[in-house]
């Protein structure tokens, strides 16, 4: 989200595209704020819910100043009368070359597809996600032939919960809500291999879980959303969703996370988003506001600070061959007002491909 967040990731619209319709038969559970949180559970997989991912982007440098942005998300979709579907992504930016490359695939769920219950465990043909007993996370993927990705992920913070009693509310109605659990700031370790040649990196990455049946609510159309890490060891999630009549939501949300992990969540009276810049895809010829800005205020000094979204580069965009439905997802520096870099994001945006609510019905 994502995430409303996932994005969410939010590379999520796919997922939404290829459920369709399919709510029916099977009675689905939907978030609840007497539901009662157990890890290393709680990382793992939840079948009794219909919609669920994995999603993890971060920024990840070499030893010669070689610089890249990654993004992978595994998504479970839960089906009426057969088994599991399982979507997932791969993208790496690659930003001293200015180039960018990804990977879509879909699977049912079998020997070569599955996510463990009651720890995280998941693999997607040779794309796997698993806590190590260490209490890290090792990332092994690839991108066609062009790369391979090893990665060992270890936690700097407590993981979060976003929303109010256990429960990030989209919309009024109980069915858009999800269950939405995050590490904010991972350190990363590794090996990127790729023109032939195995490069050492290391990094930061936020990864997000989001659990669900659903999200949209009626009158929403799509969404904006970032992950910011700033360099004073603080965090910053937002999202902003857009409605029908050009409106934000009032269920749009900011959440500031300190160094210790403590939330302290905004509604739009509390901040301002504001789209900018212009991205025109030559794939499918959505249009991107690719540089947006945020103006909130600062929990700690009560200071009202403005930050400013530059992406790496402008062609970050998924095309969304195998879900259908196309969306931005990208390595960005973070600016304050005077232009000082202040430190880096991650931005997802979905819906600019048409009407998002239309498209998934």
């Amino acid at each position: 989200m994502i995430n409303l967040h996932k994005g969410t990731s939010l590379i999520m619209i796919s997922v939404f595209f290829l459920i369709g319709k399919c709510f029916a038969q099977k009675k689905w559970s939907y978030p609840s704020k007497d539901y009662i949180y157990e890890f290393p559970r709680d990382h793992g997989s939840h079948p009794n819910y219909k919609i669920e991912w994995w999603y993890i982007t971060g920024h990840l440098q070499g030893q010669s100043q070689e610089r890249f942005g990654f993004e992978s998300t595994f998504f479970r979709i839960g089906q009426d009368n057969t088994s599991d579907i399982y979507l997932s992504h791969m993208a790496i930016t690659d930003i001293n070359d200015q180039s960018f490359h990804h990977e879509e695939r879909v699977n049912k769920e079998g020997w070569n597809a599955f996510s463990k219950s009651k720890d995280l465990d998941l693999k997607n043909g040779n794309w796997t996600l698993k806590r190590l007993k260490n209490n890290s996370i090792s990332l092994k993927g690839s991108i066609k032939a062009d790369y391979l990705i090893d990665l060992e992920l270890t936690p700097k913070k407590p993981l979060v919960i976003f929303g109010e009693n256990g429960i990030s509310k989209k919309g009024a109605s109980k069915t858009a809500a999800s269950h939405y659990i995050t590490y904010t700031r991972l350190g990363v370790n590794g090996k990127i291999r790729y023109n032939k040649k195995t490069l050492d990196v290391t990094g930061s990455a936020w990864m997000d879980h989001e659990i669900s049946s659903s999200q949209l609510d009626e009158n929403q159309v799509g969404w904006d959303w970032v992950s910011v890490q700033l360099n004073d060891n603080r965090e910053i999630m937002a999202y902003v969703l857009r409605n029908k009549d050009g409106s934000i939501s009032e269920f749009s949300k900011l959440v500031w996370i300190d160094e210790k992990g403590k939330l302290n969540h905004q509604s739009p009276k509390d901040f301002h988003w504001k789209q900018g810049g212009s991205y025109k895809s030559k794939q499918t010829g959505a249009d991107y506001p690719i540089n947006p800005s945020f103006t909130t205020v600062d929990p700690k000094d009560g200071v009202r600070r403005k930050f400013i979204i530059v992406p790496l580069m402008d062609e970050q965009e998924v095309p969304g061959k195998i879900g259908g439905v196309p969306y931005w997802e990208g390595a960005c520096d973070v600016k304050d007002n005077n232009g000082n870099i202040v430190g880096k994001a991650y931005l997802e945006l979905s819906g600019y491909s048409g009407n998002l609510k239309e498209r998934l019905n």
